[in-house]
């Protein structure tokens, strides 16, 4: 059980983020007027390494930031590409809005979560792909979309995701 609380549980940042996390943070804290508005920039920075964030991170990036550890879950909560929990070394996000439905979004759906032997929000045995549905990707044009880590692809056909995948080797 989880107990909430408005001051974030004072931890030993050094012990929990790496150098270069929190060097990274303090130098996105001075860009803004509050320190809040650096919560997720230091999210992303402290994702980075490990590819999720994890509690304990959340508590160390909070007591940096000087912020209830609330607030600051409630940004990593929200924002859908800032992840709490393990995730493979690739994460897929297939996009599942209107316009990638319509364009055949349930066939390619369909073949990625076959050929990668998982359904939505499972990572494979090996580690290497986690997939995930999105509500959009902005690629409207060119549906079915999906993102791989930071790339989009668009329109993908099911017949093209053996050799989609195979770039992520």
């Amino acid at each position: 059980m989880r107990i909430v609380t408005d001051k974030a549980p004072k931890v030993d940042v050094e012990n929990i983020l790496t150098a270069e996390e929190i060097t990274g943070i303090r130098d996105f804290i001075h860009h803004y007027p509050h320190a809040r508005a650096a919560s997720l920039d230091s999210l992303k920075i402290v994702q980075k390494r490990n590819g999720w964030v994890d509690d304990a991170q959340v508590n160390a990036i909070a007591n940096l930031l000087d912020i209830p550890v609330t607030d600051l879950d409630g940004v990593a909560t929200f924002f859908n590409r800032i992840y709490r929990q393990p995730v493979g070394r690739h994460v897929i996000l297939i996009c599942d809005s209107v316009s990638c439905y319509l364009t055949g979004y349930e066939a390619l759906s369909a073949e990625l979560r076959s050929q990668l032997g998982i359904d939505y929000g499972q990572t494979t045995a090996d580690g290497r792909f986690t997939i995930l549905p999105i509500c959009c990707l902005g690629n409207c044009d060119k549906g079915p979309a999906v993102l791989i880590d930071e790339d989009t692809y668009g329109p993908v056909q099911p017949t093209e995701v053996a050799q989609l995948l195979e770039l992520y080797a």
